[in-house]
């Protein structure tokens, strides 16, 4: 697909910054730096059992999770420090800074003592990973906009997912032949030849005249801007359904597949084989919303999502929490996927009306979709019984309530501007002094 020529929030042709960067070089370092966030947590979902097993847990302990949800938890918490920061320092010095934390969690990952020190590191590395997951969205929306802004998004989620693909493979490889502490340092060193990468040839690109003032009038300025617009805080409660269905799967599928049925040793190609689905729907996702635009696609995409998962819930209740493991991970491969699949319009349709303090809104929506979304996942696993039905019946709750503030969100858009094939409002608000 050939990229649009950028443009700033106002719709004008030229970047902030006069850098050597094109606009294929700054999509890959965007798209890597929203990768190491998926890099530092599924390169070590196959080395869960041997982490079980040094900590003195159950073979079939639910704690474990834990070194999921604390990343998010972090992740959750420090978009609210870079996106506000962002908006008045710019973006590339709080992203680099954020990656410096990245790697120092990192590291102190690999000489943690105790899982209570693992999960307090992997808290921070969480603070850390949050500044390229946040401030890459930030970024994307200051050169992008409209249907251009999805399509980028849905075609970087399509690469971002190389990683769930790969990472389980490589860190099952690697907690083979070496530590397991061994997948602690492959996303640390990978941050680091990122930080290197970002500091010679990442541009910034909040122009200086586009800057907010660093202050608690300034933040709540915007922080009511974005919650008093309902497509904003719809979408936003959507996102973070959404994100519970995929923190739910994450910490969730190695349990099923082994300990629901006994199969460990085939986790990285049942979780390969997803991510491959989940890119290929991020894929087809940038096609349609060409073509039908961002409204009538989450729309449709929202009601199949639901009818879907009832199907999966459907066969764990008739298998007595114990379906066919094919028929249970052809149910759940083509669900997750489908949500996922709502996420990158999500986003855009989010931070459409809210361009003049995208770093603000990005800070937001990350917060309350992250910190929100790994609790309902921790929920849901928190409540496994040995058997399928607790993960289906939250997955099909969370894409229901998913699916009706997407429903409530696009419906009677009256009195706001459209693009024609978008359907979405990009109605912007006035700038919040």
């Amino acid at each position: 697909m050939t990229l649009e020529a950028p443009v700033d929030a106002a719709g004008a042709g030229s970047t902030p910054d006069a850098h050597p960067t094109g606009p294929r070089e700054f999509i890959a370092l965007v798209t890597a730096s929203m990768a190491m966030g998926a890099m530092a947590i599924d390169i070590m979902l196959p080395a869960f059992p041997d982490m079980r097993a040094e900590f003195g847990m159950a073979a079939d302990s639910p704690r474990i999770g834990w070194i999921v949800t604390a990343f998010f938890l972090g992740l959750a918490a420090g978009p609210w420090l870079y996106g506000p920061a962002s908006d008045r320092f710019g973006r590339r010095p709080l992203l680099l800074g954020g990656l410096c934390l990245y790697v120092a969690a990192g590291i102190a990952c690999v000489f943690a003592p105790s899982f209570g020190w693992v999960i307090a590191a992997r808290f921070v590395w969480g603070l850390g990973a949050a500044a390229p997951r946040s401030l890459s969205l930030a970024m994307i929306r200051d050169r992008y906009e409209g249907e251009g802004m999805a399509r980028l998004m849905s075609m970087i989620m399509a690469v971002f997912l190389l990683v769930p693909i790969l990472a389980p493979g490589l860190g099952a490889a690697l907690n083979a032949v070496a530590p397991w502490r061994v997948v602690f340092w492959v996303p640390t060193i990978a941050a680091i030849g990122l930080i290197v990468w970002g500091w010679r040839r990442l541009p910034e690109t909040l122009a200086v005249d586009r800057r907010r003032p660093f202050t608690f009038a300034a933040l709540g300025g915007a922080v009511r801007v974005i919650a008093s617009n309902r497509q904003t805080v719809c979408f936003t409660v959507a996102i973070t359904f959404l994100f519970g269905v995929m923190t739910t799967y994450l910490a969730g599928s190695e349990l099923i597949v082994e300990d629901v049925y006994d199969r460990g040793s085939w986790f990285p190609v049942f979780f390969g084989c997803i991510a491959v689905l989940l890119a290929l729907s991020s894929l087809n996702n940038a096609r349609l919303v060409r073509r039908l635009g961002i409204t009538v696609l989450v729309r449709r995409m929202a009601v199949i999502g639901v009818a879907l998962a009832a199907v999966l819930v459907a066969v764990s209740v008739a298998g007595a929490g114990h379906p066919n493991f094919w028929l249970f991970s052809v149910a759940l491969a083509v669900v997750v996927p489908v949500a996922q699949g709502l996420v990158p319009n999500c986003n855009t349709a989010a931070m459409m009306p809210v361009p003049h303090v995208a770093g603000t809104a990005s800070a937001v929506i990350g917060t309350i979709t992250t910190a929100g979304g790994a609790l309902l996942g921790g929920l849901v696993t928190g409540a496994f019984d040995g058997t399928t039905r607790p993960i289906s019946i939250g997955i099909f709750t969370f894409i229901s309530i998913a699916g009706v503030m997407i429903l409530l969100a696009t419906h009677r858009l009256t009195g706001d501007r459209t693009r024609p094939g978008m359907g979405v409002s990009v109605r912007s608000e006035r700038p919040v002094d």
